[in-house]
């Protein structure tokens, strides 16, 4: 047998105690769970640590000698665990985004994890689907924010939330739409008008998947790499493009003649996940991060609701 830090815990209380009973309150066991641990640790030793009297505890000389190499022991475990925990806490996190979230989920998400702790760093990396999780499998990353993340056994996903997909182009371009009454229904829309964003982007997948279109289907090949670009394109009077929930605030300000209207129910949408190893070290940091993205998630999905309803009335 070896001695164990319970056991230690335990003498420490019943010295500072005198008293088992009290000495079992200090260390919220029973009495006769503290007593038995109290033996145990007399016997691995081969020394008698108390003197017990019927109101009273006293510790004998070896007990006196054991409990100062206690208390130094119980002290550097503290010590380590402490260590540990801010070794944890203070560690980098390897974050990585796609492209058509980091822009407008990053900001709102710094400012919470700041707020909760200013000494946690985190340091993003953006990139397509396909290179965030290879780099999340060899263990560059820690996680990675996704939309639509595969089902995969070596994976872990935790929902954030579901971004809507709206249609946005010039007035004139959406007008145009509304005579039909499959207008609003993604399978109605004409693949000449559609602009994308490059190929390997999961939302421009997304968008022909929901349209049931082949990318070679679509009119114009832009390069646009960012929805900054394809929106002020858009917005030009270029086409149409399919536009994200958490994307409206930022776009619509940037390209004031940008115009929206929603689909038809059900409308198109992707699922942000927030994605890890399976097995990968745990803790607290993997569930923080999760919330911090879901709050900042649902702030822009609440002001894309308020967007969405100012161009309803505007049109009423």
């Amino acid at each position: 047998m070896k001695i164990t830090l319970k056991q230690l815990q335990y003498f420490r209380a019943l010295a500072e105690a005198r008293n088992f009973g009290r000495a079992a309150e200090i260390a919220n066991v029973t009495q006769p769970a503290l007593s038995m641990q109290i033996k145990e640790l007399e016997a691995i030793l081969g020394v008698q640590l108390v003197e017990r009297l019927p109101r009273d505890v006293r510790l004998t000389r070896e007990g006196r000698a054991v409990l100062e190499r206690a208390e130094r022991v119980l002290t550097e475990a503290m010590e380590l665990e402490a260590s540990a925990r801010r070794a944890t806490l203070g560690a980098a996190l390897n974050v990585g985004m796609i492209p058509t979230v980091a822009p407008y989920l990053l900001a709102g998400t710094l400012a919470r994890l700041r707020a909760a702790d200013i000494t946690r760093d985190l340091r993003l990396r953006e990139a397509q689907t396909a290179d965030l999780l290879s780099a999340l499998r060899d263990g560059r990353l820690d996680a990675v924010v996704l939309a639509d993340p595969p089902n995969s056994p070596d994976l872990e996903a935790a929902a954030l939330f579901e971004d809507r997909f709206l249609l946005a182009g010039t007035e004139a371009r959406l007008q145009a739409l509304d005579g039909g009454p499959e207008a609003l229904r993604p399978m109605a829309l004409r693949p000449e008008h559609l602009l994308l964003l490059d190929e390997g982007h999961c939302l421009a997948d997304q968008a022909l998947e929901f349209c049931r279109l082949d990318r070679r289907q679509t009119r114009l090949d832009l390069g646009a790499s960012s929805l900054g670009t394809l929106c002020g394109l858009v917005a030009e009077g270029f086409g149409l493009t399919f536009l994200p929930e958490i994307a409206l605030a930022s776009e619509t300000a940037a390209s004031p003649a940008l115009s929206l209207r929603r689909f038809k129910v059900p409308e198109p949408a992707r699922r942000i996940a927030l994605v890890r190893r399976k097995g990968s070290a745990g803790g607290a940091w993997f569930e923080d991060l999760q919330a911090h993205l879901c709050a900042a998630g649902a702030e822009l999905l609440a002001g894309a609701q308020q967007i969405a309803q100012r161009g309803d009335s505007a049109r009423g």
